[in-house]
């Protein structure tokens, strides 16, 4: 019987044996008291590879970007970000939820935000306007088929902000195929952003787990409102423990992910019913099917040869490679790929 390749997300990956023997191994403690020892070494090692004071870990980049929106705004003012960006499409609404806050929505290209468009959209001051209080990026950008923004855009859209009092946020939850992609130094980004959420549990291969960047006094608000989301997790060094272990072993292999998704897109670019192909600059693959197959059908042929994907917008699929995707997997899928 052929493996399943699941190509739906890099987040179902499963731990590696040695990622396991890591996990325990793990010294722990309670973490609520900030006596986990793992969970400390975890949280001081990501803020150095940033260059940041100071790192508070979590269940998800969900629970990382809510408790960072809610730290830089109050209740009525907004928050400025793509219209593609997770916090606003993914997160549930929490935005206003938690926050109580507004967000404006810029039309980017492929999920990035340009210096002129962020500072278009900051609000005047005026009663009638919630006044803006925080812009957030997302790197890679998911909706927009894993497209970054290099540390030069970046640079410049802090520009805008630190010029009009705004601060700064990060939605790192594939920061490392970026920096991988791009060649960028992760401690430049430190240089720039208010805020960074840096996701452990996609292409890096942890189970569970986010960490919170940002300077000491931003991480001690954010560990109160961590508390009141239910994030105060106790012995959860087991978890950092298998995040310490994606850091150290698993961010250079995120090319061999992209050079794989380079090999769909030139694969379905070569089929008669594929319309289009957003350009694979990091693992995510998003295409458009023509009117051979909707998406319903398509994915219905992928699932009779053991090959998982995920609908994306009508007539819109997405391919995520990631550590569990093997050459053998892959060859299997151009192959079915080929034949429909």
């Amino acid at each position: 019987m052929i493996e399943i390749t699941d190509l739906r997300s890099d987040t179902v990956t499963k731990p590696t044996p040695e990622m396991l023997q890591a996990m325990f191994a793990a010294p722990v403690g309670d973490d609520v008291y900030e006596e986990d020892p793992t969970i400390n070494t975890l949280e001081a090692k990501a803020a150095a590879m940033f260059g940041m004071e100071a790192g508070l870990f979590c269940p998800s980049g969900t629970m990382t970007n809510q408790i960072a929106i809610k730290a830089h705004t109050e209740p009525l003012t907004e928050v400025i970000c793509d219209i593609t960006s997770h916090i606003y499409q993914y997160e549930g609404g929490g935005i206003m939820f938690n926050s109580g806050a507004s967000v404006a929505l810029v039309h980017g290209e492929r999920g990035k935000m340009t210096p002129a468009q962020v500072e278009a959209h900051i609000r005047p001051d005026n009663i009638h306007y919630p006044p803006t209080r925080l812009v957030s990026l997302e790197n890679t950008c998911n909706k927009g088929g894993g497209a970054f923004y290099t540390i030069d855009e970046i640079a410049a859209i802090s520009e805008v902000c630190k010029q009009n009092d705004l601060a700064l946020h990060l939605d790192g939850a594939r920061v490392f195929n970026a920096l991988v992609a791009s060649g960028d130094d992760a401690k430049d980004y430190g240089l720039y952003f208010d805020s960074i959420s840096v996701c452990l549990s996609k292409g890096l291969g942890a189970p569970v787990g986010s960490v919170l960047l940002g300077n000491k006094a931003f991480i001690k608000k954010s560990r109160r409102i961590r508390k009141v989301l239910g994030g105060g997790m106790r012995q959860a060094g087991y978890l950092a423990a298998a995040c310490i272990y994606a850091l150290d072993n698993n961010i250079k292999r995120l090319a061999e992910d992209q050079r794989k998704a380079k090999l769909l897109e030139e694969a379905l670019l070569q089929t008669n019913y594929v319309e289009s192909v957003l350009p694979v600059q990091t693992n995510i693959v998003i295409f458009k099917l023509n009117q051979k197959y909707n998406d319903a059908a398509f994915l219905q042929a992928l699932a009779e040869q053991n090959i998982k994907a995920s609908a994306f917008g009508p007539q819109m699929i997405r391919f995520v490679t990631h550590l569990d995707v093997t050459d053998e997997m892959l060859a299997h899928t151009i192959n079915v790929l080929k034949s429909l």
